[in-house]
Parts: C-alpha cells; structure tokens; sequence
C-alpha cells in the first residue's frame, strides 16, 4: 500500500495557544490550495474548533494524556498513510516520533516553537519528559523546522543537532481572513470617542510573559499620562496579576479580558501592543498587530522578537524586566508611532501563503 497524497497535522488540542493557531492557519492554507488535510487531535477541543474550515477533516485520536494518543495515532499512521505528519511543541513532537517507531512508512516532520533551553525551566518536572528524550527522538524526524533563528540555535546546540538539519520557517500569521476579521466590530466602553488611547497585550497570564514587569511599567506611564491596559489572555496567574494591579493603584484602568477570539477587532482600536515576555519563540502576537496597523514595543528576550522588529527598526527593544525602560519606550511610541508602511513591511514575511509553501517543501522532500 502506497502513501495517499493526504497531509497530516498532530495536536494535543485546538485550545488558545498561538502553535494550535497557526497549525488551523496551516490547514487552512493547504486546503484552499486542494490539498487534502487531517487535522488530528488527541483531544477534540478547543476555541478555535469553530476556524477550522470543512474542507479539513478533524480526526479525533479520544485519547485522555498526550502519551496514551500512541496507540491511536500509529493505528491512524497504518490505516490512512498521510503522505507526511507536521507536528509542533515538544510532547507533540515526541509522540509523533516515537509513533513513527511502529508506522515508519509515514515521513515525519517536527516543528519547534519555543526556545528550549529557557522553556525547560519553566516547565512541572513532568512536562520536563519531552524536552530530556529531544536528544535521542529528534534525531529520527525527517524534517526539523523552527519558528525563528534563535530557536533553531538554541534547539541545535540543546538537543545535539546540526544546525544544518534544522529549517527555519516563519509563522503562518497573516492569513487572508486577518483583516476580514480586524474589521469586525468590537464593543467596549474604552473605545469610545474621547476616550485615552488603549495599551494592549495578549498572551497566557503565565511566569513567560512577565505581566508584573507590565503592571509596574504601565503604572509610571499612567503617572505622568492618561491611557489604559487592556491584557487579552487566560492562565493560572490571574488571581496574582489582579492583586498586583489593585496594590499598584490602577486597577481602574486595567481590564483582564481574557481569551478573545477575535484579537485583531481589538488591535484595530487599539494605541500599542506591548510585548513584555521573558521569553519566546516567535511571538505571533507583534506581527498580527503590525498587519492591523497597530505599533509594538518588545523586551528584547530570546528569540523572537529581534528578527520580528529588524533589531529595532520596526519598534523598539527593551531589556527583559525593565520597567522603566519599557514606561519609557511606550511613551516614546504612544508620541511617535512607527509609520504604518514600515509595519506593513514586517509583518510582510509572514504571510500564510508564503509560510504554507516553505511547509510543504519540508513535508514532500
């Protein structure tokens, strides 16, 4: 039995992650394209069920732990070999090679999308599993794609590879539903007329991200102007950030709104994104708020947001946990934001289609 033409795409779930986005904006891309696409989960859930257009077919592997989908996902390997498996984040990746192991037919391509030296350390001793057997599994993929420069050194040097193995793709951010989308219609009292210019930031309320840097930041610039924070995002540290906020003084003018489908209607009305992580991979967040218009101000934190921003020509760069030089540079580009034909021009390398192409040159090799 030969292998049919289909493609295939692993997750645990489609809850609010930027991988789970942009594997549906991969999907998607290859589906308009005529290419036929499973979309398998080893859980069927998630928000952004609903994006996941028809003409892709979810395959729901019912599994309850990502390392229990084995069984499922080789049992799905040998009954419809998918011309090639795209899978991304590191537990992902492991069961998709160790699947590989017992349905080795199928071509197997692993998508890195942290950086993985600094996310181990984040992660509960168990979760730490995926990141330990990278040296010995990552190896055996067909492929190797990371999301920026920086993640594919950091994985080269981490997991004992050749740089030269590794793929560097950009993220499948600008789709064409991503202006249809910005346009639509977005209710808060925030926005109305007359009122201060909204600061926004998105992303899990997670130790990453590093909203109390934010908080203490965003609370200088509200000391000497007028202007509001609007924080989209779900995660274990809210109960945590609110205190902060209250403690700070300017709960009043900072509103948790958590997860948001639709993201863009807010980038729309919104002053400036800001970007405040101790670390990323590349954080898909700066260049669809670019594409809608919207400035940015980034910590300079590995290892996304440098190449995002061209090392500051795009937006600036602030050291990672400095408040005052991020209340600084948001005042900076609150007065002077970056024209709208430099934003345009980086988010340009990350539109979908050319993101797609780039993938299906791993996949078909």
């Amino acid at each position: 039995m030969t292998p049919s033409k289909r493609l295939a795409i692993l997750q645990h779930n489609l809850c609010s992650g930027g991988c789970e986005r942009m594997m549906v904006n991969l999907a998607t891309e290859w589906s308009q394209g005529g290419i036929a696409v499973d979309l398998v989960l080893v859980r069927r859930e998630g928000a952004y069920l609903p994006l996941v257009p028809p003409t892709v077919r979810i395959v729901d592997l019912g599994a309850r732990r990502t390392f229990t989908a084995i069984p499922p996902l080789v049992r799905y390997l040998r009954r419809v070999r998918p011309r090639a498996l795209l899978s991304g984040l590191v537990h992902i990746n492991t069961v998709a090679l160790l699947a590989k192991k017992l349905a080795p037919e199928t071509r197997v391509v692993i998508s890195e999308r942290n950086t993985p030296s600094v996310d181990f350390r984040d992660r509960q001793p168990a979760a730490r599993l995926g990141y330990r057997l990278a040296p010995y599994l990552y190896p055996g993929a067909d492929a190797i794609v990371a999301v920026s420069e920086g993640v594919a050194n950091d994985l080269a040097t981490f997991a004992g590879l050749s740089r030269d193995r590794i793929y560097v793709i950009r993220n499948p951010v600008v789709t064409r539903e991503t202006m249809t989308s910005a346009r639509q219609h977005f209710a808060h009292r925030w926005f109305e007329p007359g009122e201060p210019p909204v600061i926004i930031a998105a992303g899990r309320l997670a130790e990453a991200k590093d909203y109390p840097t934010l908080l203490h930041a965003f609370a200088k610039l509200r000391a000497v102007r007028r202007c509001r924070l609007m924080i989209l995002g779900e995660g274990e540290l809210l109960k945590n950030l609110t205190e902060l906020a209250s403690i700070l003084g300017i709960t009043p003018d900072v509103d948790f709104l958590g997860f948001v489908i639709n993201p863009y209607a807010v980038m729309t009305r919104a002053a400036l994104l800001v970007l405040s992580s101790r670390w990323e991979g590349s954080p898909n967040v700066l260049v669809e708020a670019m594409a809608c218009g919207l400035p940015v101000v980034s910590t300079d934190c590995p290892s996304g947001p440098r190449e995002i921003l061209a090392g500051g020509r795009f937006g600036p760069l602030v050291p990672v946990g400095d408040a005052e030089g991020l209340a600084a540079a948001m005042a900076r580009t609150l007065e002077y934001p970056t024209p709208h034909h430099l934003l345009e021009e980086a988010s340009r390398p990350y539109r979908s289609d050319q993101a797609a192409s780039r993938y299906l040159n791993a996949m078909y090799a």
